[in-house]
């Protein structure tokens, strides 16, 4: 059995290249069981995982719940809204209680960034981040690589785009790290407010055009406005915003080539793209969320290695 590098996935940064590529080898063979009429393997059938989501969501955590089941695991879902955490209960207090019932595996998403490293210091389990604060969602990094490399063969020298709201994104740094040690190039496109003022130390390029970014990557990677993470106006209105930085599929015809589209989700229509892009032969969003099953069990898999 092949074993990542690292007992915990806290965020690409930390992983390897050879772990990237373990991880999407391991995808493909789980990818092909999530296909055949029996979708389950026993590959963790000893093995109980906690889903600790201190944050809402729906594709992830259903993405993981999935992951999880098909590998035949023991699953125990905590949502913090209807737990002790409502009274006051620690980070570290939660999650002890819950690895006193022999929790092997922790995948967490959390709003404070760096938790994930801090629950690593204190517990034996294995910790997989599925998100923390603005920081990195490293699965979700994993899975649109994965859907890119699908389509477009082997990343290396292709040009990637990632547009929207980068300031808020943890997808965006995710993405940025994992492209990079690909060896993708990487441009950021949005308005000015929401690009972070030290993005181009990571690595990459800033483009404030649309048009221009499109003529010039292979995929565009379009990120959701989080206008729950904002406390301030960064742009004059939704409208606007669509106006300068959406991409329709009159935008994509002018340009006149084939540019493979992604969207992490959930996606805001009419806002970041258009319906007639979002279910187009461009995007391939279904697509990353298939892959997002066979990513996750390819992640819990090589991690259980680690044990």
């Amino acid at each position: 059995m092949s074993v990542l590098s690292t007992k915990h996935l806290l965020g690409i940064k930390y992983i390897s290249t050879e772990d990237i590529q373990a991880i999407f080898k391991a995808a493909t063979d789980f990818k092909e069981v999530i296909n055949r009429p029996i979708k389950k393997v026993p590959s963790l059938r000893d093995i109980t995982i906690a889903n600790l989501f201190f944050e809402n969501s729906t594709r992830t955590r259903i993405s993981f719940e999935l992951a999880e089941r098909r590998l035949s695991a023991d699953v125990l879902n905590f949502t913090a809204s209807s737990s002790s955490v409502s009274k006051g209960e620690t980070l570290l207090d939660t999650v002890r209680n819950i690895l006193s019932m022999k929790v092997d595996m922790v995948v967490m998403r959390h709003p404070a960034p760096g938790a994930h490293h801090f629950l690593a210091k204190h517990i034996d389990a294995n910790i997989i981040n599925a998100g923390d604060g603005t920081h990195e969602h490293p699965t979700q990094a994993l899975l649109d690589a994965f859907s890119m490399q699908e389509v477009v063969g082997n990343l290396k020298g292709k040009n990637i785009v990632i547009v929207g709201d980068i300031l808020h994104s943890r997808v965006a740094l995710s993405n940025v790290f994992c492209l990079l040690k690909l060896g993708a190039n990487v441009k950021v496109c949005g308005p000015p407010t929401l690009i972070p003022k030290h993005i181009k130390e990571l690595g990459v390029e800033v483009e404030y055009d649309i048009r221009k970014a499109l003529e010039w990557c292979d995929v565009a990677n379009v990120l959701r406005i989080q206008l729950e993470r904002q406390e301030t106006k960064f742009f004059p209105s939704l409208r606007e915003y669509m106006l300068y930085y959406g991409i329709n599929k009159k935008l994509l015809q002018d340009i006149g080539k084939p540019i493979t589209i992604l969207h992490p989700g959930p996606i805001n229509r009419g806002v970041e793209i258009t319906s007639d892009v979002a279910d187009s032969d461009h995007s391939i969003i279904l697509q990353q969320v298939e892959n997002g099953v066979a990513i996750r069990m390819a992640v819990l898999y090589l991690l259980s290695g680690k044990r």
